[in-house]
């Protein structure tokens, strides 16, 4: 599943066909993909997992779940979700969600939540993260409502990095270690996109699918954990556990 980072590589590649018109429309998604044919593209923007591409009177959003992709100028050999073809070129998207939103974006989405935003808001995220103190960590850092983008390899690279367990209830954070988390989150978001952009993500992951822990040199625990059952990589010995 892409994370926020990685929808904001899309929405860069993206970027040729802001101001263009859409000629062709195909595809297999069950919305009324007509509408978009003969309009003109207003922008491209991202909200956490989401991809939003923006016409005058309503925003087509993709959403990728755990196995979507898209291709910019070339197709796959299946059919795509939805294709829009421009004279300067195509994107075609697969396996993914496709919806049509009405309205002011402004009036759905909460953009400082999105932990790549500039409109991000720390200190919202840390209110909204004390309302739910029987939270464990690893829900948290998944949860779209206070980290939007954040996803498994956020989630468990930031915990590393934080030096919390993944079982650790938010109520009994320490007021700094809750700060820290915060903050981490965001940091590790920007690292994340700094990293796919040179192709060097997965040199970078310290926890994440990996054995041992590059601090205690110890085995790491993996584990489907969460109210999402997600796999998750931690140290039983340098991630404290908060109770």
């Amino acid at each position: 599943m892409p994370e926020g980072p990685s929808i904001v590589i899309l929405k860069e590649l993206a970027a040729p066909f802001k101001g263009k018109k859409v000629i062709a429309v195909a595809g297999n998604a069950k919305v009324d993909k007509r509408r978009a044919r003969g309009q003109t593209v207003v922008d491209f923007k991202s909200w956490g997992k989401h991809f939003l591409i923006c016409f005058k009177n309503f925003t087509v959003k993709i959403h990728f779940l755990l196995f979507g992709s898209y291709r910019i100028n070339e197709v796959r050999e299946m059919e795509p979700r939805l294709s829009l073809k421009f004279k300067n070129g195509a994107m075609n998207f697969y396996a993914c969600s496709v919806k049509i939103l009405e309205g002011d974006l402004d009036k759905i989405y909460d953009w400082a939540a999105d932990v790549m935003s500039d409109r991000w808001d720390a200190k919202a995220a840390k209110n909204k993260l004390l309302q739910s103190p029987q939270m464990l960590a690893c829900d948290a850092l998944l949860d779209q409502a206070i980290f939007a983008g954040s996803g498994n390899i956020i989630k468990n690279e930031v915990l590393f990095r934080a030096r919390i367990h993944p079982k650790s209830k938010i109520g009994a954070l320490p007021a700094a270690k809750l700060n820290e988390l915060t903050r981490e989150v965001r940091a590790y978001s920007f690292d994340f996109l700094k990293w796919k952009k040179a192709f060097v993500l997965r040199k970078h992951w310290l926890v994440h699918t990996k054995k041992t822990c590059p601090r205690c040199k110890i085995l790491l625990t993996k584990e489907y954990m969460g109210a999402h059952y997600r796999r998750t990589f931690f140290c039983e010995k340098c991630q404290v556990r908060y109770r």
